[in-house]
């Protein structure tokens, strides 16, 4: 199933990694063991974060996704299932369409 990692780094445990050239050769590690699909690096509320994209097949490899994010750079993450225009317009469309015709009714509208 693609996954979303969200991946939020406090500033002074990732500045303490940066001065000491470990936080480059950590994160192309980390994605060399995930291969994600894509990874996106940007800023969360003033903090360094991550968007990486990625096939997670059994529920059992979230520590292994999650523990050296947790355990290098102290890091908070969100894991959530994410679709493509692709998967919304196919098995997702249809599953949508299901669910209208099954649960017609808004309530308090």
């Amino acid at each position: 199933m693609r996954m979303m990692l969200h991946v939020v780094m406090p500033i002074e445990t990732t500045n303490a990694a940066i001065r000491a050239g470990e936080f480059a050769p950590f994160v192309q590690k980390v994605l060399a063991d995930l291969k994600p699909e894509a990874a996106f690096f940007t800023e969360t509320n003033g903090s360094r974060s991550a968007y990486i994209f990625f096939d997670m097949k059994d529920s059992s490899q979230l520590p292994a996704i999650a523990e050296p994010w947790f355990l290098a750079l102290n890091a908070t993450i969100t894991v959530k299932p994410a679709m493509t225009a692709q998967d919304l317009g196919g098995p997702a469309g249809a599953a949508i369409e299901a669910a209208v015709k099954a649960h017609p009714k808004t309530f308090g509208s």
